[in-house]
């Protein structure tokens, strides 16, 4: 019985660790995926939060980095996209700019 309190207090802490990782999330309230949007100022209006890992955030627009977002709920207005099919991500990153793999994505249409 001595044996297994120890061994049921490290597995515990293992899955609190596990548990504490996984409260990273993004949402993007606007716009929606599958929007239709405008080729300028195109309002992203988000909510992160970054768990234990995490830092901040950056926009992706198609895949390149458009900001470095501080503010953990707001806005940011991309200032032009072509007419088309586009991808506007944001991403929780570390102290050093790395992904953590905790992520939300929109498609959009411009035009």
């Amino acid at each position: 019985m001595k044996l297994l309190t120890p061994v049921v207090l490290v597995c515990s802490i293992g899955f609190a660790g596990a548990a504490l990782a996984q409260d990273a999330s993004v949402t993007i309230s606007s716009p929606v995926n599958g929007a239709k949007v405008g080729t300028k100022g195109i309002k992203v209006d988000y909510s992160v939060v970054t768990g234990p890992k995490g830092d901040h955030v950056h926009l992706y627009v198609d895949g390149n980095e458009a900001a470095v977002l501080r503010q953990l709920k707001g806005s940011y207005t991309v200032d032009m996209l072509k007419a088309g099919d586009h991808d506007l991500c944001i991403k929780i990153v570390d102290k050093g700019h790395t992904p953590i793999g905790v992520e939300k994505c929109v498609k959009v249409t411009a035009g």
